[in-house]
């Protein structure tokens, strides 16, 4: 097999391993935030926490640069960090 089986429009939107892979972790970051957001005990600061997540990630979204997703990620798990010790645990 000696070429790509997406057609040519769709193959020069294809993601390399690289980027894949940078996706998979800003994913999980936001995933990991949003599962300790939903131990808060308040509503409202559950919803302006989720919220400002939200805003955070989407305002990043369509940075390109690798390097620059990459500082983006190790930000973001110093938050995690900071949640996780911040939130209690279960509800």
């Amino acid at each position: 097999m000696a070429g790509s089986r997406l057609p040519p429009e769709k193959l020069k939107h294809a993601m390399s391993l690289s980027r894949f892979m940078l996706r998979s972790q800003v994913l999980k970051l936001y995933r990991d935030m949003m599962r300790i957001v939903y131990n808060l005990p308040d509503l409202d600061q559950r919803k302006a926490l989720k919220d400002f997540i939200r805003h955070d990630f989407e305002c990043n979204k369509n940075v390109e640069d690798e390097e620059a997703i990459k500082m983006f990620i190790s930000k973001g798990k110093i938050s995690l960090r900071e949640l996780e010790n911040t939130v209690p645990r279960g509800k």
